[in-house]
């Protein structure tokens, strides 16, 4: 898997751009720089790191310098200053060759218009990326057949572009994508073009894919509902600077400035945001302490009951400090007998899903991983703070 490292590019629009490089580091914003120097700031010295097989979501508005950005990547646009690594090799340094190799090799692209050609049926554009490299010619066309049915388009082969929908036109850009096997995987706005319920399903059939490939892939959009749906990683821009990174969970609750507060405030935090990130530290007991214990911790910690798990902090049930308080005085030593039963939630499963639960339980829910240790509670108060975000 290919990750990708992006060292302080900048990158300047106009006659001079070394000479303005000078006035960025001096501290000129955006609009100063076009407005008394005559140069557009596209990009000013961004860092980000792209993990392998993760998808990293690049987002902004229009003019923020996230299409500028992808475009560096495979050096369809040289940077005025910076690096960008591929496995830790600079792909500035790569000559015109090693640089073809690399474009064929390790990226693919996916445009917002499509990029069929016209004159070529859907299986020859699907096998385009392969039939760049050569080779054989009824394996190319196999492959691309292979994707074109993975993608929900097996009998379209014969068909021309200007016979099918948006969707399905998209859905062979992406088949052309993913034929060339490339770890890598650009999408610059590849679904903007499309209509809401067809752009949906791209977005569901992406994800679905990826869970299978895990390819590395950038993803641009000016969308914040679909980064939110998409991304591992999101990334925002604002006039040509990286203003915040983080998870879905990070950006809606930790917004890192107004911009990026006034960019997610209309979400529906209950629908993106997983109970793993809101959740509470537990008071957590095993079964052969004592009533004494339960009554100490849930006052030190103002909590009304325990959680009791075993030695591998798998969660077994809680017990309430009132019920602890009848048991030491009927002399019970343990909370073996005590412990009662209640239903658990997976800690990555989103607000909206574990809602109704979390409403009717008498106790805040356990929150679960996957081998069902104990991480954390979820209660209706830390359900409303995080939606309103206190």
């Amino acid at each position: 898997m290919s990750g990708i490292q992006i060292r302080n590019v900048t990158k300047i629009f106009g006659p001079k751009p070394k000479q303005a490089l000078e006035k960025v580091y001096e501290g000129w914003d955006k609009s100063r720089l076009q407005n008394e120097a005559g140069h557009v700031l596209g990009l000013n010295r961004i860092n980000l790191d792209i993990e392998p097989g993760k998808t990293t979501v690049v987002m902004g508005l229009s003019g923020s310098g996230k299409s500028t950005l992808i475009r560096h990547l495979n050096r369809l646009i040289e940077p005025t200053a910076g690096e960008i690594l591929l496995d830790g090799q600079d792909i500035m340094k790569l000559r015109s060759g090693e640089l073809r190799e690399m474009r064929r090799n390790r990226f693919s692209m996916v445009f917002q218009g499509f990029a069929l050609m016209p004159h070529l049926n859907i299986l020859d554009n699907a096998a385009y990326g392969l039939t760049i490299r050569g080779g054989n010619k009824k394996k190319r066309l196999e492959e691309a057949a292979r994707w074109l049915e993975r993608v929900g388009l097996a009998g379209y082969e014969a068909s021309f572009p200007g016979q099918l929908s948006g969707g399905m036109q998209q859905r062979v850009g992406l088949a052309r994508a993913l034929a060339t096997g490339a770890d890598i995987l650009l999408m610059d706005e590849a679904f903007s073009a499309l209509d809401p319920l067809i752009r949906k399903d791209m977005q569901t059939l992406l994800i679905e894919l990826q869970a299978e490939l895990q390819k590395t892939i950038v993803f641009i959009t000016h969308d914040l509902d679909e980064a939110l749906f998409l991304g591992d990683k999101i990334a925002i821009l604002r006039d040509g600077n990286l203003v915040q990174t983080g998870t879905s969970n990070e950006i809606l609750l930790e917004p890192a400035d107004d911009y990026v507060d006034e960019f997610v405030r209309d979400v529906n935090r209950a629908r993106v945001v997983t109970l793993r990130s809101i959740m509470t530290s537990a008071t957590r007991l095993k079964p052969g302490d004592t009533p004494d214990d339960v009554i100490r911790e849930t006052r030190r910690l103002f909590y009304k009951f325990a959680y009791i798990v075993d030695d591998d902090d798998r969660f077994l049930g809680i017990v309430s400090a009132e019920e602890a308080e009848r048991a030491k005085k009927r002399g019970l030593s343990d909370l073996a007998g005590l412990m009662r039963p209640i239903n658990r939630v997976r800690d990555n499963i989103f607000i909206v899903d574990a809602l109704g639960e979390i409403l009717h339980s008498p106790a805040p829910l356990p929150v679960v991983d996957e081998e069902e240790k104990l991480v954390g509670i979820i209660s209706p108060r830390t359900i409303i703070r995080a939606i309103m975000r206190e």
